[in-house]
C-alpha cells in the first residue's frame, strides 16, 4: 500500500500552517544546529594540526575553548528545537484529533453501526499519536538531515575532489536505499493497526458488559476470544518489525562501506602527502559525521512507514461521507408539526432485506400515533427516519409538509425530540446533562422544569445543585430518575414532535405515575409517536399504526379500531397486548 506523497503533503499544510511562526522557528533551530555540527571537524582539524606542528599552548587553548562554545552551543539549539517541535506536534495531533471526533460525529447510524467504539478511540487517539512525531519533526528532520549530508560532502569536495566524489557517491547510494526500503513495512503497519481496533474495539465492548458476562458463566469464552484475538496481533506485529529491520540492516552494511571508503581514500592521500593528519583526523570526522544524519533518515523513515499507515486509515476515516446529507430547509414550522411518510421504504445496507417496505401514512398535527408490533418489525427503525438517523431507501418522510431530505440536521433535531427506555448520562453536571451542553438555557428555566416534573426534591439532595457531577453512565440515580431528566430535556427543546419508546416500561407504580403525568403534558400541543407495549400507553393515542414484517397490516384512529370486532388493534386489546410481546 503506497502512500501518495499528496496525502503527507496536505495532511502536513493543513495542520502546520496555523503554525507558522512556530515551524519557522523551528527550522532556523534545526538548520544554527547543523551548522554548528559542520563546524567541530575543522575546530578538530585546526586542534591536531596545531597540537603536531607549531604547538602554541595559546592557539591550542583558543581552539579548545571554541569547541566547547560550539559544543555547548549545538546542545541548547537542540533543547530549544526538542521543545518547539513537541509543542508544533501536540497542537497539530490535538486538531486533527478534534477534526476527526467531529467528523465522526457527523457521519450517520450506518456508519456507527459497522464500526465499535473501542475500533473508533484507536482511530481518533492510538492514529494520532502516531503522527505527533510526523507533524513536529519528521519531515522537518529528514530534510534537516539531507541538508546536513549535503553540507559534509560540500566541504569533503573542498578538501579534496576524490574524498568528495568516493564520499558523495556513497551518501547517494544510501540515501537511495533507504529511499527504495520506505514503503516496504507500510502495509505490515496498517494491518497492525486494523488489528489493534479491532482489539480495543472488542475491550471496550466486553468491559462494557463485565455483570452480565460473570453472571451468565461466559467469563471463558471471553478469555479465549480474548487470547484469539492476540495471537491473531502477533504474527503482523512481527512481519512488520521484521520489514524494520531491513531498514536497520542496510544501515550498518552502509556505515561499514562509508567507513572503508573514508580510510582507504585517507591512507592513499597520506601516502602522497597531499593531506596532513588534522586533515585525516577531518575526514574521519565528516565520515563520522554522516552516520548521524543516514542513521537519523533511516529512524524517519521508518516512523514514516509508521505514520505512513496511520495516515491511510486517518484519510480513509475523513473522506468518508455521510449518506445523510444536509438540506437547505434552516427552519420548521412552529407549534405541532404534521407527519407523513410516502411510500416510505429502508434498508440499512443495499443488499439486505428491507426492514420497511411502502409506509404510507400521515399523522396531524397535535395527534399522538401509537405504533405497534413484534420485536424486529421495524418500530425503532421508523422512529429513526423521523430523527432522519438515517434516509429512507425509497419514498419520503414529511415533518412539518417538509420533506427530512431539505431540512437542516439542527432544524429538524430542534424541533424533533426522542427519548429512549436507555437513558444516555454523561458523567458531567446534572445541568450539562439536562441542557445537553447547550449554553443558551439559563438555570432558572432548569430548575423550573426540574421543579414542574417532580425532581425538585431530588435536585436538592444533590451537594451542588445543577453543578453535581454525575457518575459515568447516570450511576447512582434510578431509572425513574433517569427517564424524568431525559423528559426535561424534552421541554427545554420545546420540540413540535415527539418521539417515546415507552419509557415507563421498567419503573415501578409509583415513579411510573410521576413519568405519566410527565408524559401527558409533554404532549400537550404537540404531536406524538408512540411506540407502546402495554395497554394504558394506547390509551392515550389517537391513531394507531400496526407493524409487522416491515409491512403495515393495519393503521386507522384508535377509536373507530376499538369498534372493528375483527380488527387486529382489538384483538390485541382482548389478549392485553400479550401477544404483541411475544
Amino acid at each position: 500500500m503506497g502512500i501518495p506523497l499528496r496525502q503527507y503533503y496536505r495532511l502536513l499544510a493543513r495542520y502546520l500552517s496555523p503554525q507558522k511562526r512556530m515551524v519557522s522557528l523551528l527550522g532556523i533551530l534545526i538548520v544554527a544546529n547543523l551548522m554548528l555540527q559542520l563546524a567541530r571537524p575543522q575546530l578538530l582539524r585546526i586542534f591536531v594540526d596545531t597540537a603536531t606542528g607549531t604547538r602554541s599552548d595559546y592557539a591550542l587553548g583558543v581552539t579548545a575553548l571554541a569547541f566547547v562554545i560550539v559544543a555547548l552551543l549545538g546542545s541548547a539549539l537542540e533543547a530549544c528545537s526538542e521543545y518547539v517541535s513537541e509543542t508544533v506536534g501536540w497542537t497539530a495531533a490535538n486538531k486533527l484529533r478534534g477534526d476527526l471526533a467531529a467528523h465522526c460525529l457527523a457521519l450517520d447510524m450506518s456508519f456507527h453501526k459497522a464500526h465499535t467504539p473501542g475500533e473508533l478511540i484507536e482511530r481518533l487517539d492510538g492514529d494520532v499519536t502516531k503522527l505527533s512525531r510526523f507533524f513536529s519533526q519528521l519531515v522537518i528532520g529528514v530534510f534537516a538531515n539531507a541538508l546536513l549530508l549535503v553540507g559534509v560532502v560540500i566541504v569533503l569536495f573542498r578538501e579534496d575532489y576524490r574524498v568528495g566524489i568516493g564520499l558523495g557517491v556513497f551518501t547517494l547510494s544510501a540515501v537511495g536505499v533507504l529511499t527504495y526500503l520506505r514503503g516496504i513495512a507500510v502495509p505490515y503497519w496498517a494491518a497492525t493497526r486494523q488489528l489493534s481496533g479491532k482489539f480495543y474495539g472488542f475491550l471496550a465492548e466486553h468491559l462494557a458488559g463485565t455483570e452480565d458476562i460473570r453472571a451468565n458463566g461466559a467469563r471463558g469464552y471471553v478469555m479465549f476470544r480474548f487470547f484469539e484475538q492476540l495471537r491473531a496481533w502477533l504474527p503482523a506485529m512481527r512481519k512488520a518489525y521484521v520489514a524494520d529491520v531491513s531498514l536497520w540492516g542496510a544501515t550498518i552494511l552502509t556505515f561499514a562501506l562509508g567507513n572503508a571508503i573514508a580510510f582507504g581514500l585517507s591512507a592513499y592521500l597520506w601516502a602522497e602527502g597531499l593531506v596532513t593528519i588534522g586533515a585525516i583526523f577531518m575526514i574521519i570526522q565528516y565520515t563520522e559525521l554522516l552516520r548521524w544524519p543516514i542513521e537519523q533518515i533511516r529512524n524517519q523513515m521508518q516512523e514514516l512507514q509508521r505514520a505512513g499507515a496511520s495516515i491511510a486509515r486517518v484519510v480513509s476515516l475523513l473522506e468518508k461521507r455521510s449518506r445523510v446529507v444536509d438540506g437547505h430547509v434552516s427552519a420548521l414550522p412552529s407549534g405541532p408539526l404534521s407527519v407523513e411518510l410516502r411510500g416510505t421504504s429502508f434498508s440499512y445496507e443495499p443488499d439486505e432485506d428491507p426492514v420497511l417496505q411502502d409506509i404510507t401514512l400521515r399523522l396531524e398535527p397535535g395527534k399522538v400515533l401509537g405504533l405497534l408490533g413484534r420485536t424486529g418489525s421495524g418500530k425503532t427503525t421508523l422512529a429513526r427516519l423521523l430523527l432522519r438517523l438515517y434516509d429512507p431507501t425509497d419514498g419520503s418522510v414529511e415533518i412539518g409538509g417538509v420533506s427530512t431530505r431539505d431540512t437542516t440536521l439542527a432544524a429538524l433535531r430542534s424541533k424533533v425530540a426522542f427519548v429512549t427506555q436507555d437513558v444516555q448520562l454523561f458523567q458531567a453536571t446534572i445541568r450539562d446533562n439536562l441542557t445537553l451542553f447547550d449554553p443558551g438555557v439559563t438555570d432558572n428555566q432548569a430548575l423550573a422544569v426540574l421543579s414542574e416534573l417532580g425532581l425538585g426534591a431530588w435536585l436538592d439532595s444533590q451537594p451542588l445543585g445543577l453543578d453535581t457531577v454525575l457518575a459515568p453512565g447516570g450511576a447512582g440515580m434510578s431509572a425513574g430518575e433517569a427517564q424524568l431528566l431525559a423528559l426535561a430535556r424534552c421541554f427545554l427543546m420545546d420540540p413540535g414532535l415527539v418521539v417515546l419508546d415507552e419509557a415507563s416500561s421498567r419503573l415501578d407504580p409509583a415513579t411510573e405515575h410521576l413519568l405519566e403525568r410527565a408524559v401527558t403534558r409533554l404532549l400537550a400541543n404537540r404531536t406524538g409517536v408512540i411506540i407502546a407495549h402495554r395497554l394504558e400507553t394506547v390509551e392515550r393515542a389517537d391513531d394507531i399504526l400496526i407493524l409487522e414484517h416491515g409491512h403495515v397490516i393495519e393503521h386507522g384512529s384508535r377509536v373507530d379500531l376499538l369498534h372493528q370486532p375483527d380488527s387486529r388493534f382489538n384483538a390485541l386489546l382482548q389478549t392485553g397486548l400479550k401477544e404483541l410481546l411475544v
